[in-house]
């Protein structure tokens, strides 16, 4: 079942006179509890995909339809509902708010969406398990290492049982060993929890977590592959495929 879809997609940007073409016409498919890495050289597209993906930003044409719905028959208002309750985000920089400890940032999706403490105190138990974090639960961002504050951004991402996750670079901030327990992480929601991910990453180790890899280049869709289910895969081929779009 589709969770994700994207139709003739297209984001133009005027730059002086000059139309650039940021996504041109893309067409892209996720399925339920499918990992899925985009990957391109610099200025293919990708952050400008995730934000369109995630009803961050307004195609200049074409479709998302996400959970079933067109987010373009959407107002603005509905969008934001939509996003709110089917979409998990993940950043780079962990967008924490550092007066809030950790289970606070993690249970600020719900509060937000009027839920009370006692309808996610369970959830919010059994993430905090998830992401180890257990015994950090009442300490704020500033006691937490970095690889300790992606944690609670992924668990935060994870609260409401959105449809899907969006991650933007979640290991591009993180020390090699951090990253690592990160993507093991990300790995772990799919295969335990059927949760459906799609990570933006310039990273081939990285990559090599996803079931799927999408290559981006000039704003379109050039090429995938497909990867077995050992996380531990060669990255020889993603590299490889990375040199010819670079090329």
């Amino acid at each position: 079942m589709a969770i994700l879809e994207t139709s003739r997609l297209t984001k133009q940007y005027q730059m002086g006179k000059v139309t650039v073409n940021a996504l041109d016409g893309v067409d892209f498919i996720v399925e339920k509890g499918e990992f899925v890495a985009i990957m391109g050289p610099s200025g293919s597209g990708k952050s400008t995909l995730m934000y369109m993906l995630g009803g961050l930003d307004k195609p200049t044409d074409g479709e998302v339809t996400l959970a079933g719905k067109k987010l373009s028959l959407l107002s603005d208002h509905n969008t934001t509902i939509v996003r709110r309750r089917n979409v998990g985000f993940v950043f780079q920089f962990y967008n924490l708010l550092p007066t809030l400890t950790a289970e606070e940032n993690i249970a600020l999706p719900m509060l937000i969406d009027g839920k009370r403490p006692k309808d996610y105190r369970a959830k919010l138990d059994q993430l905090l398990e998830l992401v180890a974090l257990t015994d950090r639960r009442h300490h704020k961002p500033d006691q937490l290492s970095g690889g300790q504050q992606q944690r609670v951004a992924i668990a935060r991402a994870l609260i409401t049982d959105p449809a899907i996750v969006l991650a933007d670079e979640p290991t591009g901030n993180l020390d090699s060993r951090s990253g690592e327990e990160i993507l093991k992480l990300l790995r772990r929601s799919c295969d335990e929890f059927q949760q459906t991910i799609v990570m933006v990453t310039h990273d081939a180790k990285a990559a090599s977590y996803a079931d799927r890899i999408v290559f981006l280049k000039d704003g379109k869709i050039v090429g995938e592959l497909r990867l077995d289910a050992d996380a531990t895969r060669d990255t020889r081929e993603i590299l490889k495929r990375l040199a010819q779009l670079e090329s």
